[in-house]
């Protein structure tokens, strides 16, 4: 299990730097002055390093040290091992949650601030299947909390057309760093 969990992993950090790259070009600190997805939902970085408190930042700021670290997690063998005869970590799972909820955040930024740009360029259908492949997955494994879920529930509802009700997740959320 925690092989397919790794490689999936890696797939949705490559596949979501990817997406984030396509408009990139236009979340600056001047049009995203912090990483939110809306008004309801700001997200807070905190690394447990150079930020040990959860910390306020522009959102392409976010979103690099998000990419930076989630790299170092991954290239890092004594967590994500290459050799079949070298065991996980009992704290894979856990970190692999904070990644994957880590990457939605940037689903969340792309879908509310710049969906209008993906449009533009012809990449919606792939957005949102990329989208699709990440949401299924985490809900199957439950590697997401339902209330991290809540700022895309209604899109979610629309473009997973399954029996997701667009208020399932309508638990309050704060902001938010770990």
């Amino acid at each position: 299990m925690n092989d397919w969990i790794a490689v999936h992993v890696v797939d949705f950090f490559n596949r979501i730097n990817l997406i984030y790259g396509t408009v990139s070009e236009y979340c600056d600190s001047a049009s995203c002055p912090t990483m939110s997805g809306g008004a309801r939902f700001e997200y807070l970085w905190a690394d447990g390093e150079k930020y040990k408190k959860p910390t306020a930042l522009p959102a392409p700021q976010y979103v690099t040290l998000l990419m930076d670290w989630i790299e170092a997690q991954i290239n890092n063998e004594a967590v994500f091992p290459v050799s079949t005869d070298v065991p996980f970590p009992k704290t894979f799972v856990p970190l692999c949650r904070k990644i994957l909820t880590r990457l939605f955040r940037v689903f969340v930024h792309v879908y509310i601030h710049h969906f209008d740009r993906i449009v533009a360029i012809g990449a919606e259908a792939h957005v949102n299947t990329c989208y699709k492949h990440f949401y299924y997955f985490v809900t199957e494994f439950d590697l997401i909390n339902s209330k991290e879920l809540e700022p895309l529930a209604e899109m979610t509802a629309k473009v997973c057309k399954d029996n997701i009700s667009p208020t399932q997740n309508t638990a309050p959320s704060s902001t938010q760093g770990r």
